[in-house]
C-alpha cells in the first residue's frame, strides 16, 4: 500500500498535504455544484455572470453595482441616487464611484421604501432576475400596503374641463372640503 508509506515518510494524509489554494477551489467548485442542484439555467447564468464580473483585485462601483442586480432601471439612475444621498453603504452616504466588497450593507431609499441588501456577489454587467437575486441578501422590510384611494376622476372624453359646479360635487364626493362648506347652501 503505497498510500499508507506516502503518509508515514510526510506525516499526514494527501488531503492535509495539499496547497490550500487546491483546497479553496474544490470548496468553490463544491459551492457551484450545491447551486447547480437547484437549476441548470440559473447556475450557468451565474457562472457567466461570475466570469464577467471583476478579477482579483478588481473592484466594482456601486452604481454599477445597483444597476447590475436589477435595484435601479438605469446606472444614470443609480448614479443620481447616489448622488442625492439616497444610497448609504455601510450607514455612510457614497458617491457613484464608491467600491464595494462582499458582506457590505447597502441601503437605497426608492419611492416611499427603503431597500436593505447586503452584497453576497460583486457583479458588473446586467443580468436576469433570478440571478441577480442571487447576488445578494435582501433584509429590506416588506413593502408598505397600497392605501384603498379613490381613484382621480376619470371623465368621458369629449365633455372638456369640469366646470366650477363639477369641481365642488368632486370635492364634496372626496370629502375634501370642510365640514362647514360642505352643509352650506349655494344660494344667500
Amino acid at each position: 500500500m503505497a498510500s499508507e508509506d506516502d503518509e508515514a515518510r510526510t506525516g499526514g494524509t494527501a488531503e492535509e498535504r495539499r496547497p490550500e489554494t487546491v483546497q479553496a477551489e474544490e470548496q468553490r467548485s463544491e459551492t457551484v455544484r450545491a447551486e447547480q442542484a437547484v437549476d441548470p439555467k440559473i447556475a450557468a447564468a451565474v457562472a457567466a455572470a461570475e466570469a464577467a464580473g471583476p478579477q482579483h483585485g478588481e473592484s466594482v462601483r456601486i452604481d454599477s453595482w445597483i444597476w447590475a442586480v436589477r435595484l435601479v432601471k438605469t446606472r444614470s439612475l443609480g448614479a443620481t441616487a447616489c448622488k442625492g444621498g439616497h444610497v448609504r453603504v455601510n450607514g455612510q452616504n457614497v458617491k457613484p464611484s464608491h467600491t464595494l466588497r462582499i458582506g457590505d450593507e447597502v441601503r437605497l431609499r426608492q419611492e416611499n421604501r427603503e431597500r436593505i441588501v447586503i452584497v453576497k456577489r460583486l457583479i458588473r454587467k446586467r443580468v436576469g432576475a433570478p440571478v441577480a437575486v442571487q447576488c445578494y441578501v435582501d433584509n429590506s422590510p416588506p413593502p408598505p400596503p397600497r392605501e384603498a384611494v379613490a381613484p382621480a376622476g376619470i371623465r368621458d372624453r369629449g365633455t372638456g374641463r369640469p366646470t366650477k359646479r363639477d369641481r365642488r360635487e368632486l370635492e364634496r364626493l372626496r370629502g375634501l372640503m370642510g365640514g362647514g362648506a360642505a352643509g352650506r347652501p349655494h344660494g344667500r
